[in-house]
């Protein structure tokens, strides 16, 4: 547990990002929490950040002359953004990653026992279209007697994002499945969505709302 250092409230720290200075006297978002020196904890939202910004924080908290980008708020989401890319990279050079619309839906069909899925992986631009289809998909299969655990359904990334992280092109849908790897992309996508959308308890019901993770349910009767 840790206070914000904006709001004052004590949170998890998994609902924090950790700010240092770094040597050349810059503050520096420490999205692993490994950095040295003194940290400075901010509630994990993009309008968190930016108030701190605002009210001159850093150098209050840190007690100290420090620089502070303006854009800091905007870089942070940036460095999630590649937090996440590089986490979907390495669940899918593990093996828990399938990308394609056509294997998605292969692996929905299958739901193999020994790798089953753990979210779906849609592109933040990506047609609804076949969103809508992989959907119906899930419910079809549940209305036919099989029965599926609900199913997080993830957009966090662009297509290019997606390319870049899965190594090939025009990757719009992709099904991430059980494994270690995962579970740290599944993490790390939690906190970029909670930095870009609950921004303040004002806006948590909008955030649950419009939340870019959402869950399939398929439970059956």
């Amino acid at each position: 547990m840790r206070m914000c250092a904006v709001t004052r409230e004590v949170r998890p720290i998994g609902d924090l990002i950790r700010f240092v200075v770094a040597p050349s006297g810059e503050v520096v978002a420490d999205l692993k929490r490994k950095l040295p020196g003194r940290g400075l904890w901010v509630s994990a939202s993009h309008h968190a950040v930016a108030e701190a910004v605002r009210r001159h924080q850093f150098g209050k908290g840190f007690k100290r002359e420090v620089r502070v980008a303006p854009t800091l708020a905007a870089d942070t989401e940036a460095l999630l953004v590649r937090f996440v890319t590089e986490a979907l990279a390495m669940a899918a050079k593990a093996g828990q990653v399938v990308s394609g619309f056509g294997k998605v839906a292969d692996a929905l069909e299958r739901r193999q026992v020994q790798a089953p899925i753990r979210a779906l992986i849609h592109a933040s631009d990506g047609a609804a279209d076949g969103i809508r289809k992989l959907d119906a998909m899930v419910r079809q299969n549940a209305g036919n007697g099989v029965e599926f655990p609900e199913i997080p359904v993830i957009a966090p990334l662009t297509s290019e994002q997606l390319d870049l992280a899965l190594g090939r092109s025009n990757v719009i849908h992709a099904a991430l499945l059980a494994g270690p790897a995962s579970k740290t992309f599944l993490s790390r996508s939690h906190v970029l969505v909670r930095y870009r959308m609950a921004d303040d308890d004002r806006t948590a019901g909008h955030a649950a709302r419009n939340s870019p993770i959402q869950t399939v349910r398929t439970r059956t009767t």
